[in-house]
C-alpha cells in the first residue's frame, strides 16, 4: 500500500495524469460542440484539440522542473521527451492522418464505382495534431502542473 500512497502523493505523476485527463475531456467536449454529437472514442483517441500528448508531457516537464530545477537530469529527460512527443505529433502522426483521409476517400470512390475492395475498416484520420492543437495542449499541461504544484 506504500507504493500506491507514494504514487498518489507524487506531484509529477499527478500533474501528468491530470494533463492527459483534462485534455481528453476538453477534446471530447469540443468535438461534441462542433459536431453536435457525443463520440466516446474521443475520450481515449488521439488527435483533436487540445493535444493530450502535449498536455501530458508538458505537465510532466513543468512539474519535474519545479521539483528538481532546470539544471537537473530529471528535467532534462522530461523536456527532451516533451520536445520529441510534440514534434512527432505535428510531423509523422499528422501526415499519417492526412494519408488516412486520402486513402479513405479513394476507397469510397472505388467502392462507389462498383469495385470489390476488401477493407477491414476505414483508416483512422484523427492521429496527429496541428501546431495550434499542440500549443494549446502544451499551455494546458503547464497550467495544470503549476496548479498541482501550488500549495493550497
Amino acid at each position: 500500500m506504500d507504493f500506491l500512497t507514494e504514487l498518489l502523493d507524487n506531484q509529477i505523476f499527478i500533474s501528468a495524469i491530470l494533463g492527459w485527463f483534462v485534455a481528453q475531456v476538453l477534446k471530447t467536449l469540443i468535438h461534441m460542440i462542433i459536431n453536435k454529437k457525443f463520440v466516446a472514442e474521443r475520450m481515449v483517441g488521439s488527435g483533436g484539440m487540445p493535444s493530450s500528448h502535449s498536455s501530458t508531457v508538458c505537465a510532466l516537464a513543468t512539474a519535474a522542473g519545479m521539483k528538481y530545477g532546470g539544471g537537473s537530469y530529471e528535467f532534462a529527460i522530461a523536456i527532451m521527451l516533451a520536445i520529441i512527443v510534440m514534434y512527432d505529433a505535428m510531423g509523422v502522426r499528422r501526415e499519417t492522418g492526412k494519408q488516412g483521409r486520402v486513402l479513405n476517400e479513394m476507397l469510397e470512390i472505388f467502392t462507389n464505382m462498383g469495385n470489390q475492395i476488401s477493407a477491414e475498416e476505414k483508416l483512422k484520420e484523427f492521429v496527429g495534431h496541428t501546431p495550434l492543437q499542440v500549443l494549446m495542449g502544451a499551455i494546458l499541461g503547464i497550467i495544470i502542473a503549476l496548479l498541482v504544484g501550488t500549495p493550497a
